[in-house]
């Protein structure tokens, strides 16, 4: 991968500090170096990461305990992930973390245009362990740029926000920004003429494994000349990739994290052939990880970006390896499925729902939000997802309210779009 050769050695160097690290404060690792005698001094180059086994997500879920490395008095912060495949996993923070988390998310806004002088109204959780939410506050603040933090949700006070503070950015979730575009049009609101001039998306693709824009980025863009920034990040890596104005794949950060794309034999994969995102962070105190498998399908990009940057750029989430589906024939992932869903007028909002019949099959329940309850907007849904998909999944039609009571379970801090019942 296209690293220059000083920062391939702060990589290598990080890599060896962290081995050192591990085998003396980590319980987990520590007991996986010695079962499997892994002399860590043999371990010199990113080269010999191969030497190295993988961490999976289901290890953190089932020892999360043992993966700390520091004392509980030293823990500043507790936060979890998502929880989207399985239980949710704690992901505590020291102060040397914190800081961290801020330097990265510092570059993650200089990567996408920002500057001191913009002011950034985060329209995203703040709250309910959720590390993105201070990740974000934490780097603005480090840019020297200005924070509105108003929370998700509530189309008319983030427009009355907007017409009050007139903020330059915004970071939300690029299906909640067609809301506040719905709301603008049924509220005579001109959003052109606002002082927003671009969008941090968070938690959704905006664009299509080509890097064009998919159905979500087009209607957004579409109907608000607004530039759009898309992000990939996960809480165990405590690390974003974002994308810079060139919009051609999220900005590795290689002073934070080393990157491998495994292909199903665990070996690298080459340039633009999709792998498994695995990590290995760099400066983490509390809860470093080591070839940590994220369960992420990308491809990767290694020629220098139009911006300078040299260091390789992932592509939008192709899918979730756990996550994949087997339908009557066709392998799909969810991003496919949200792209055909968002691309048609008559269907407002919907959740995915997967769960396996009596003989083990996936089947595929769809909830939808139709734009009206005639039969004809029924047939053009049927026959669109018969052409598109060439298998009919099951459908359920709802209200909008009833989609709410599916979208947001109790304690749940962003919207459920797919759930697994496998």
């Amino acid at each position: 991968m296209a690293l220059s050769q000083s920062t391939i050695q702060l990589q290598e160097q990080k890599l060896r500090e962290l081995l050192v690290y591990l085998s003396q404060n980590s319980p987990y690792y520590r007991e996986m170096f010695d079962k499997q005698a892994i002399d860590i001094s043999s371990v010199r180059t990113l080269a010999d990461l191969i030497k190295l086994p993988t961490t999976e997500k289901d290890d953190l879920q089932n020892r999360n305990d043992d993966f700390l490395c520091v004392p509980r008095g030293k823990i500043i912060e507790y936060t979890s992930t998502s929880g989207t495949l399985g239980s949710p996993v704690t992901v505590p923070l020291t102060e040397n973390d914190l800081l961290r988390l801020a330097e990265n998310e510092h570059n993650s806004f200089r990567i996408a245009d920002g500057r001191p002088n913009d002011v950034y109204q985060l329209m995203l959780t703040l709250d309910r362990q959720f590390m993105a939410g201070i990740a974000y506050y934490s780097g603005i603040r480090k840019m020297g740029a200005s924070i509105i933090r108003l929370g998700p949700g509530v189309p008319s006070l983030q427009w009355e926000t907007i017409k009050r503070l007139k903020p330059t950015a915004i970071v939300a979730v690029p299906s909640f920004i067609l809301k506040l575009i719905a709301f603008a049009k049924a509220n005579g609101i001109n959003m052109n003429s606002t002082s927003v001039k671009k969008a941090i998306c968070i938690g959704e693709n905006i664009r299509n494994t080509d890097l064009s824009l998919n159905m979500l980025g087009k209607k957004i863009t579409e109907e608000w000349d607004i530039q759009l920034f898309s992000t990939y990040a996960s809480t165990e890596m405590q690390t974003a990739f974002t994308e810079c104005v060139a919009g051609k794949g999220g900005h590795h950060q290689p002073e934070l994290v080393i990157v491998e794309l495994l292909g199903e034999d665990d070996q690298p994969v080459p340039p633009n052939t999709p792998g498994e995102v695995t990590i290995t962070t760099l400066g983490v105190e509390a809860m470093p990880l080591l070839r940590y498998k994220t369960g992420d399908i990308c491809t990767y990009m290694d020629e220098p970006c139009a911006c300078g940057r040299d260091s390789l750029r992932l592509s939008p989430l192709i899918g979730r390896k756990k996550q994949m589906i087997k339908f009557k024939g066709t392998t799909l992932y969810p991003p496919a499925l949200f792209d055909l869903l968002n691309e048609r007028e008559e269907i407002l909002d919907f959740v995915i729902e997967i769960y396996s019949d009596e003989i083990g099959l996936d089947q595929v329940q769809l909830y939808l939000v139709p734009a009206d309850n005639s039969d004809e907007c029924d047939h053009r849904i049927r026959a669109y997802l018969q052409a598109r998909l060439r298998v009919s999944p099951m459908i359920k039609y709802l209200t909008a309210e009833e989609m709410v009571k599916i979208q947001f379970p109790e304690a749940g801090r962003k919207a459920v779009k797919f759930v697994d019942k496998r």
